[in-house]
């Protein structure tokens, strides 16, 4: 019998392994990175919905605030030279809901002597009217204002009180009858003297029968208020615009 005496045989092998510590090292950083990744995609969604409820509820404010028409409108003529034409132009203007108060703080009053309207010295408007016809367009003509019914005595329309706002787009001479000639006056641009600094000039249109025209009241806060009428076929000294 032949023995053979056998080494034993030791194969070298180059093997890498993961221990369980890198296992858990790669694993965390996978967690957080999808922890950061969540939390910024939530936040972006939190932050958009905030935004969107906060523009309807501002859609809501200004809506509520808004100022309406609830009637007919009057308006009244007077002659300028011999030429009748529309002399002022009222309409009420109440909030809607329990919105925001307007501030109607007017740049004139009215006090039926001498030439009305008459300016308000140092008057802070924060409401601004304007006036456009088929002619002309006037971006913030004279207006003035009387609280009529129950009100807290300020220059706030607030929710459950009316005011009556008078739109002067000329002087009125008050001493001089509306049927007579040169009861009406074009305003020279100069509250100084009386009247309204903001309406019609010498060189604009009359407002003359069957004239449309727009009014457009735009409130500080809350949303506009546009009125449309339209003068009739024919000119009386005070006439209902539906």
């Amino acid at each position: 019998m032949f023995w053979r005496n056998l080494a034993p045989t030791t194969v070298a092998r180059n093997e890498k392994g993961i221990t369980g510590l890198e296992t858990a090292i790669v694993l965390i950083a996978f967690v957080v990175v999808a922890s950061v990744f969540a939390f910024t995609i939530l936040s972006a969604g939190v932050f958009s919905s905030e935004g969107n409820k906060q523009t309807i509820h501002a859609g809501l404010e200004e809506n509520r605030t808004r100022p309406r028409q609830p009637g007919s409108a009057p308006a009244f003529a007077a002659k300028q030279g011999s030429t009748g034409a529309g002399d002022n132009n009222g309409f009420i203007g109440p909030t809607t809901l329990a919105g925001e108060p307007v501030d109607l703080t007017a740049p004139y009053t009215a006090d039926d002597s001498g030439t009305d309207p008459d300016v308000v010295p140092g008057a802070s408007t924060a409401t601004i009217i304007s006036y456009a016809d088929e002619n002309q367009r006037k971006s913030d003509v004279a207006w003035s204002q009387t609280f009529i019914g129950t009100n807290n005595g300020d220059a706030l329309l607030e929710d459950g009180e009316k005011a009556e706002i008078t739109v002067w787009l000329m002087d009125r001479a008050t001493g001089i009858a509306v049927t007579a000639n040169n009861s009406l006056q074009y305003t020279d641009g100069n509250s100084s003297n009386g009247g309204s600094a903001s309406g019609l000039l010498a060189t604009d249109s009359l407002v003359v029968k069957s004239t449309r025209f727009v009014l457009e009241l735009t409130p500080q806060l809350g949303a506009p208020l546009t009125v449309q009428r339209a003068i009739p076929p024919g000119l009386r000294n005070v006439m209902n615009l539906n």
